[in-house]
């Protein structure tokens, strides 16, 4: 029996054939990004990060040439069996991308963590998560679209939604209620700059920071280690409240309903004594002051200054502590009570 390449036994030779060019040239490419890597260090990171997809792409379009070249592509299952390969390929193709495109945003995410602190690093880490994620979809999109093109009937049912206006504004206008609402919203979020990933803020209540910006949704990490999930559009339709929104640093307030017999000269010098004595307190400002006379007590206000939300919690439950310690061992009759008047 003679060898032919249309022949089965052809067709699996020249498949490993391929297969065998195919992992040279991998290899190759390889070999050339170690080359690289001596001089440019982040090279062999994406040598690593792209492996895989790569090793794939490449073995799926070598067995896809294969094939063409040799029986199969001589028989009638054929474009069936071709429009197979391109989807797996498509899907391969998007996988690399993918890659290339994440280990890019870790790139530079990576570079700028130490140059950017703060308010402004805050501000540009959001918006390069959210770009990131915004990118992944764009390529997701385009390979299932590509995918579901190869097919003629698809072909024509696309043509004719894309040619009826009336069906397009629907098909938007439904969408946007939902799923591209709440994308829009995301995007919303990272570029106006109204929250950042590891922001303080209070929401329905709770006290906690922004952990993760999705395109749908927002993960807050409330204190106590809950999680709470919202939508993105519920950032843009409700008021939140912000503690960093310019910089980290918050003014303490510890309000005390006491007795009018208080020494305010008293308390005001052991208040200085607590604050100085605490690492807590930035030296920014402080102040003690009566804000209130109502009830038969006053109400005496201490301010504090921090330089974040954690150091602000922190002095202001070690002001209160020690103030009320001082007050019960010291000055007793300052603590609060209430006075009845009996006449015969």
């Amino acid at each position: 029996m003679a060898f032919t390449w249309d022949s089965w036994i052809g067709t699996i030779t020249l498949i490993a054939i391929a297969v065998v060019i195919a992992a040279a040239a991998v290899l190759l490419i390889r070999l050339l990004a170690a080359l690289v890597a001596r001089r440019v260090s982040w090279v062999r990171d994406l040598a690593r990060r792209v492996h895989r997809a790569l090793w794939v792409s490449a073995l799926i379009v070598a067995v896809w040439i294969a094939c063409a070249l040799t029986g199969p592509g001589e028989s009638g299952s054929w474009p069936g069996v071709s429009r197979l390969f391109l989807i797996v390929t498509i899907a391969a193709g998007a996988w690399l991308l993918a890659a290339l495109v994440s280990f890019g945003f870790e790139t530079l995410m990576a570079g700028e963590e130490g140059a950017l602190v703060g308010a402004e690093g805050r501000r540009r880490r959001t918006q390069m998560l959210v770009i990131h994620r915004l990118v992944l979809v764009i390529i997701g999109v385009i390979a299932v679209g590509s995918a579901l093109f190869s097919f003629p009937e698809m072909r024509a049912v696309g043509t004719s939604i894309l040619a009826s206006a009336g069906i397009a504004s629907i098909v938007a206008g439904l969408a946007a209620q939902s799923i591209l609402g709440n994308l829009i919203a995301g995007i919303q979020i990272a570029f106006t700059d109204a929250i950042r990933v590891g922001d303080v803020v209070v929401i329905e209540g709770e006290w906690g920071r922004i952990g993760e910006i999705n395109l749908s949704y927002v993960i807050v990490n409330i204190w106590d280690e809950r999680r709470l999930v919202l939508p993105c559009s519920y950032f843009t339709t409700t008021p939140i409240e912000t503690w960093t929104r310019r910089s980290d640093r918050i003014m303490g307030i510890v309000l005390m309903d006491l007795d009018w017999r208080v020494p305010m000269d008293a308390v005001r010098e052991r208040f200085q004594e607590i604050i100085d004595a605490s690492p807590a307190w930035d030296r920014r400002s402080s102040s003690v002051a009566v804000t209130g006379s109502e009830g038969g007590f006053v109400t005496v206000r201490f301010v504090m200054s921090a330089k974040d939300s954690s150091d602000q919690w922190v002095i202001r439950c070690e002001v209160r502590e020690k103030m009320m310690t001082w007050l019960q061992q010291e000055h007793p009759e300052a603590l609060p009570r209430t006075r009845l008047s009996v006449e015969d």
